[in-house]
């Protein structure tokens, strides 16, 4: 899969980043932020006021490159263990508590909170319009009036925040590597590496809103690559607002077949049954099997600026343990999170029947799940570690990882310690993300 850089992405971008803390419209008024959240800090001066995020790259990062952590002087504020975790209780989820009672090992060092969150002028440009003009389908499962933006800035209930999170800027056209381990309770594990490739529909910068194909949110394309017994395996889906289409490629039958069950609870891609598809990025697809209630928000300690747990300076070794990852690289800083519940309608099924997300307000993105069976006991704890991609700008995943409390195992999705680049725009043809083009990449 030959890549190539896109010029007029690369202008775009320079352009955007000086330019990215205007606000062009006078809607939100001077309290919020381009993005809807709170601009002032709070009362207690824990957390900063958002002065419009990271925007420059630290001296020497090579655009591609890994990226450097802008803070490498912050130091640990206080460290959070079983034993002074009632002290932090306000600013914990259930499911944090649940981890350090479950591992005596596992730690949350707190550093100083940054609102690094940032992202280009267009697309707060984008938001800005959406508002009183974006509108939830009468199902809730799609959004109309709006091809670009955060369609809700100022939520006025769970699904609004949800679609938040679903549309909220990812880049262009962009491919990434990294690799996936699901850890057993001793911590030994088999790396899958892929390759991915995306292009985005919904909110692109590189495309005029009349070029952005309707209702379509992104095209993907997921190759395994490693290990050997699973390399060749491709799967391509068109993602949009109200529904999806996904197609798979088997390297043993040479065939490309229709996906359906890339949905839901179904069992994610080499994952030892520990995330389901829509446990992806911490949530993704279809919203019409829940009732989604819109709590409010809350300050926690939350992964945030996780710049040492992507860096290529540490091996995949050394972030990987038993029980949970390396808790000496993970960084977690008290952030603004609005929170929402998510109950499974009656007359569906899923085997999350209750899940609370935790979704950061700078950038809407989920930074926490807790997950409850049926029985309705906390099954299982995810955790969205994250960066801002600075010379975007966007705030993007460096680790998803999803910890299962039942069965002592946890799945880690993200790992670029030992990959060369971690972010490299690309053009495609229209054709490349169709399932002809699968056939023609799995033929090579």
């Amino acid at each position: 899969m030959s890549r190539t850089r896109s010029p007029r992405h690369a202008s775009l971008v320079s352009l955007l980043v000086l330019a990215s803390t205007t606000l062009s419209a006078a809607e939100f008024g001077p309290e919020l932020t381009p993005m809807g959240a709170e601009r002032a800090g709070n009362a207690a001066g824990t957390i900063p006021a958002w002065d419009g995020g990271l925007t420059r790259a630290p001296s020497g990062y090579v655009e591609g490159d890994h990226y450097p952590d802008p803070y490498p002087d912050d130091e640990p504020l206080f460290v959070i263990d079983a034993g002074n975790a009632d002290q932090y209780a306000e600013h914990l989820s259930p499911g944090q508590r649940a981890l350090l009672e479950r591992y005596p090992s596992w730690k949350m060092r707190v550093f100083p909170s940054r609102r690094s969150a940032s992202f280009p002028q267009g697309h707060y440009d984008e938001t800005a319009a959406n508002l009183g003009v974006a509108r939830l389908r009468e199902d809730g499962n799609g959004i109309t009036g709006t091809r670009g933006g955060i369609p809700f800035p100022k939520p006025e209930n769970g699904l609004e925040a949800i679609w938040n999170h679903l549309t909220r800027y990812r880049g262009e056209s962009y491919a990434m590597n990294w690799s996936q381990a699901a850890v057993t309770r001793e911590g030994s594990y088999t790396p899958v590496r892929f390759e991915y490739e995306y292009e985005f529909h919904y909110g692109s910068l590189d495309k005029a809103p009349e070029e952005r194909e309707p209702n379509k949110l992104f095209n993907f394309l997921q190759t395994v690559t490693a290990p050997a017994r699973l390399a060749g395996q491709i799967l391509l889906v068109h993602e949009y607002l109200d529904s999806r289409q996904a197609w798979t490629y088997n390297p043993g039958q040479r065939r490309v077949r229709l996906a359906p069950n890339v949905a839901y609870d179904n069992p994610g891609t080499a994952a030892d049954g520990l995330r389901t598809n829509d446990d992806f990025v911490m949530f993704n697809g279809a919203t019409d099997r829940y009732n989604w209630e819109l709590v409010g928000k809350r300050e926690l300690y939350v992964p945030y600026n996780s710049y040492r747990l992507l860096g290529n300076d540490i091996s995949m070794d050394q972030v990987l343990q038993a029980g949970h990852i390396n808790p000496d690289y993970a960084r977690y800083e008290l952030h603004r999170v609005w929170v929402v519940e998510a109950r499974l309608k009656e007359g569906t099924s899923h085997i999350y029947h209750r899940r609370t997300f935790y979704i950061d307000e700078d950038s809407w993105m989920i930074v926490l799940v807790d997950k409850y069976d049926a029985r309705g006991e906390l099954w299982r704890v995810a955790e969205q570690h994250n960066i801002n991609f600075y010379n975007i700008p966007m705030h993007y995943s460096a680790l998803d990882v999803h910890y299962d409390l039942q069965s002592g195992r946890y799945l880690v999705m993200g790992l670029r310690n030992d990959e060369p680049r971690v972010y490299e725009p690309i053009e495609r043809r229209a054709a490349h993300f169709t399932p002809a083009g699968l056939r023609s990449l799995g033929t090579r």
